[in-house]
């Protein structure tokens, strides 16, 4: 992994250098970093119980043969 330090004169070019640096990134990359940003974030905030949740129902669709 290659690190290195900028400096940036506002913040508007710090921001657009980093969308720039995550647009570069493969789309599988960029799921995984969400993802452990998720799990930081919860992990900041502690288990919670009974929390509502979003409730996934999933229906196979059979599509007509041409």
């Amino acid at each position: 992994m290659e690190k290195s330090v900028r400096k940036y004169s506002n913040t508007e070019e710090m921001k657009a250098d980093e969308y720039r640096y995550w647009q570069s990134r493969p789309a599988h990359e960029r799921m995984r970093a969400v993802g452990e940003i998720t799990l930081a974030a919860y992990a900041i905030k502690g288990p919670v119980p009974d929390v509502h949740r979003l409730q996934r129902t999933l229906i196979c669709l059979q599509r007509p043969q041409r």
